[in-house]
């Protein structure tokens, strides 16, 4: 359904419906303490709670593109990636956001960030972008596919793994 956030707080036996307090599709969300956490979503939706979840506020967003994934690694450094190459960057915990330049107009679809500094985003065509600075600037990488990258996950700045179409797994 449109808006949908549900919780658990049980390690996943039971879940819980969350107000949202939208009707726009959610695709992302990005937790960096058992309280504050982002949600993203249609048309440049952003959500913030600092209270686990219990309760979102719409923060202001820049873009009125699809947002589809988010990531924090701390409470204030954070990016949201989505169509069209979109990439923004908070510094301030989300109270104000920034358009990063991708240099490209795929979608992307995921992103991870391993350390403050360090982060990987992968979409459609192959597409795979890096940066070491925090996501000031991002730099396209060779994926030797042309298959849909949907997910990324980074253990540390050297390890990780990309999935998407037809069982890609980089």
């Amino acid at each position: 359904n449109y808006g949908t956030i549900v919780r658990t707080t049980n390690g996943g036996e039971i879940w819980t419906l969350q107000s949202s307090g939208t009707t726009k599709y959610l695709y992302g969300v990005s937790f960096t303490d058992l309280n504050t956490g982002t949600a993203v979503g249609d048309s440049g939706l952003i959500l913030k709670t600092t209270n686990g979840g219990e309760t979102w506020i719409s923060q202001h967003s820049i873009i009125n593109k699809k947002l589809n994934s988010v990531s924090f690694k701390d409470k204030n450094i954070g990016i949201a990636v989505g169509n069209l190459g979109t990439i923004i960057r908070t510094t301030n915990g989300g109270s104000a956001w920034t358009v990063q330049s991708s240099g490209i107009s795929t979608k992307l679809r995921s992103v991870c960030f391993s350390d403050e500094n360090n982060g990987t985003v992968v979409g459609h065509l192959g597409t795979i972008l890096k940066t070491s600075n925090g996501g000031s600037t991002w730099n396209l990488q060779s994926s030797g596919t042309s298959n849909h990258l949907y997910g990324v996950s980074f253990i540390d700045p050297n390890k990780g793994i990309a999935v998407g179409d037809s069982g890609t797994i980089l």
